[in-house]
């Protein structure tokens, strides 16, 4: 064979590979977006590719050496949730399992512990294929695009079909065509999207109006958009039918439109490296004997029950109330150099919007300030509406500047940051950011990493405040052009 022929053999080996990795890229997260030049391509992505490629595959000889399993998790709470010590997560609870059939015959020397690497789901794969992770438990469905390279194992769960989810206040709907015009909310990596655009390509046929699709913010996660859609905040969402029930169990008001399915019924699974034949064959034996337990959702719903409930936050009268105080609100976070949506969803989860509203240790007003708290930013009078925004909006500024002014925080990450300090105080916020480093959590978001050293260390309560503040922010800034009337914006200029 001639030079150049080697040449241009060799060549083509290296770029068929790299075609295959290239398919799987994953979505960004907001944390990521915020991290990354949108559209930042060339070299650095190349030497990303490369390292995939070669980044050595560990098969469960090695892992046993080791003593580790690394296992990359899906970060819902629905997949790998943990509470006060009881394992919540559908995923969590088969891992655990898993670790117990590892471990069932092997000597002292051979046992293996299993490190939970939690990730937004969209980038679980692409991790795997770098090398981050031995194995990848999603616990949802995932693009098969994104599977390159990749070994499923037996499906955890069988027919798992993407089924449309309301309120109980929406309409029931008997089929696919009465979708034309609505638009379904979804979390970053849902396959619901794929679906939909095979929908549309046959109503378009029909001369009918497409199903629209919102995606919604990184801070998100299949639960949390259920949550908003039994709120009415979003109308629609689409997920796999058996993460519907589960979540059904803990927020009544979801109506699940069973008789509406997205696409064929597909299955959830986990995923190995390739060239790993015996982790692959062993999780496959696993799963394959694998029983679900029949209590395995009653720390579940006793864990949640009461947690997930935020309310409509723009009903007629609430809208209007916000609309009186929205010149104070919008004076105010001007002057912190703040967004006023920030202090209507703090207000609004506080004190539903009421000025004369009390609450515990001294708590009062709008804000829910304490006067120690008040007194702290040099306002002395809270009792007034003017004084306790005022305050609160004076402490919030506070928290962020002395504690959470990183260029690393994206907008939600920080905000969430300053309020669970407002819950808890900065300084065991701090404490729990440091724990989380320690653990292999990124200690600059809170959402599904930080977050997980306060379920763990004081309960949902903290948790399931911080969220319910998010998701008012979001709710308001879903009708911010509305709520920002043109001429009246910003009424204090």
């Amino acid at each position: 064979m001639t030079r150049p022929s080697r040449l241009i053999l060799a060549c083509l080996g290296l770029l068929l590979p790299m075609a295959a990795v290239a398919g799987a890229a994953p979505h960004a997260d907001s944390a990521a977006a915020h991290d990354k030049p949108a559209g930042h391509k060339g070299a650095p992505r190349q030497v990303a590719m490369h390292k995939a490629l070669t980044a050595k595959v560990r098969d469960l000889d090695e892992i046993r050496r080791s003593k580790t399993l690394r296992v990359l998790v899906n970060q819902s709470r629905n997949s790998s949730g943990e509470v006060d010590g009881k394992l919540i997560g559908v995923e969590n609870l088969r891992l655990r399992a898993f670790e117990t059939y590892l471990n069932g015959h092997a000597s002292p020397a051979q046992r293996i512990h299993l490190k939970l690497i939690p990730k937004p789901k969209e980038q679980l794969l692409a991790a795997l294929q770098r090398g981050e992770g031995d194995v990848a438990a999603p616990g949802e469905g995932v693009d098969a695009a994104a599977t390159q390279g990749l070994t499923a194992s037996a499906p955890t769960v069988e027919h798992a079909p993407m089924i449309v989810v309301g309120n109980k206040g929406e309409r029931t709907f008997t089929r696919i065509e009465q979708l034309s015009g609505r638009t379904l909310a979804l979390p970053a990596g849902s396959t619901a999207g794929e679906a939909i655009t095979a929908i549309n390509d046959k109503l378009a046929q029909r001369h009918q109006r497409p199903v629209q699709v919102e995606w919604v913010d990184g801070s998100l996660a299949v639960e949390d958009v259920l949550e908003m859609v039994q709120a009415g905040i979003y109308p629609y969402t689409a997920v796999e039918q058996p993460i519907a029930e589960r979540w059904a169990k803990v927020m009544p008001n979801l109506r699940l439109q069973r008789k509406v399915a997205l696409d064929s019924p597909g299955h959830i699974s986990w995923f190995t490296r390739a060239n790993a034949p015996l982790l692959s064959a062993t999780v496959d034996r696993f799963v394959g004997a694998y029983e679900v337990p029949a209590d395995q959702d009653t720390a579940f719903v006793k864990a949640y029950a009461r947690l997930y409930k935020v309310h409509y936050p723009l009903a007629s009268a609430d809208r209007r109330r916000l609309e009186q105080l929205r010149p104070l609100l919008q004076r105010t976070a001007h002057q912190q150099g703040m967004d006023w949506l920030n202090l209507a969803a703090l207000a609004f989860k506080e004190s539903a919007l009421n000025p004369s509203a009390r609450g515990a240790g001294g708590a009062t007003g709008l804000l829910q300030i304490t006067p120690a708290a008040a007194q702290r930013v040099g306002v002395g009078n809270i009792q007034e509406v003017d004084g306790n925004v005022q305050a609160g909006a004076k402490y919030l500024a506070m928290l962020q500047r002395k504690f959470f002014s990183s260029q690393k925080l994206n907008d939600r990450e920080r905000m969430a940051f300053v309020l669970a300090a407002y819950n808890l105080g900065p300084e065991r916020v701090q404490a729990m950011r440091a724990e989380a480093r320690k653990r292999g959590l990124n200690p600059d978001r809170w959402f599904f990493q930080v977050e997980r050293v306060a379920m763990e260390q004081v309960g949902m309560g903290p948790v399931s405040y911080v969220n319910s503040v998010n998701k008012y922010f979001l709710a308001f800034d879903r009708e911010r052009e509305s709520l920002e009337p043109q001429g009246r914006k910003l009424a204090e200029r």
